[in-house]
């Protein structure tokens, strides 16, 4: 069932203009399940629309996608939905390396055990892309992984080669837990969005 939430949501990015401002203000003003709701609701046009929108908006950080006082190696799920017409709906999941560069982030797209089997989970490393956006980097795979995770694949491997090899994601913020990206291939943006939404620990 559709919450009010998504409705209002939507009705804030199918406007004439949007005011970034006004959806962050909105998008903090939810709890995290109605917030999830909120950003799963949102179709390509109105991806597309947010990202343009979030340009120099709200800079966003390493720190904001994995808390500083988060333990190493521990998860942080960012829940999400991309622009895809079908299989949407995934999460991106994030750790702090256990040592090692503390100017990155590794993690994965888990997309349940058919999709992640099929096409494979998706590993990459994260970090500052400019001064307020992140780069979620898929030409690079983490060294390790928390137990619990996926083995660790080549984007080259299985399907993940039409999907996840030679892309880049650009991060941009939203609001406090949200943020919008756009991938691209080879420096050049694809039709092809997402947006995200942090779980923090309860």
């Amino acid at each position: 069932p559709r919450g009010p939430f998504m409705a209002e949501l939507l009705a804030l990015l199918n406007g004439k203009t949007t005011d970034v401002r006004v959806v962050e203000e909105y998008l903090d003003s939810l709890e995290h399940e109605d917030r999830v709701g909120a950003i799963r609701s949102l179709g390509r046009s109105q991806q597309a629309r947010l990202f343009e929108a979030a340009d120099g908006h709200r800079a966003i950080t390493l720190a904001d996608i994995v808390h500083a006082d988060r333990p190493a190696m521990e998860e942080v799920v960012h829940h999400g939905k991309n622009s895809l017409p079908a299989f949407n709906r995934f999460a991106k999941v994030f750790v702090r390396p256990d040592e090692g560069s503390l100017a990155e982030l590794w993690g994965y797209n888990r997309a349940g055990s058919f999709i992640e089997g099929v096409v494979g989970p998706g590993y990459f490393v994260a970090y500052a892309h400019g001064t307020d956006e992140v780069l979620v980097d898929y030409l690079r795979v983490p060294p390790r992984r928390p137990e619990h995770w996926p083995p660790i694949l080549p984007n080259s491997a299985r399907l993940s080669r039409l999907v996840y090899a030679g892309t880049q994601d650009v991060l941009r913020g939203v609001s406090r837990h949200v943020s919008i990206g756009r991938a691209t291939k080879g420096g050049k943006p694809m039709s092809a969005w997402f947006v995200l939404c942090r779980e923090d620990p309860q």
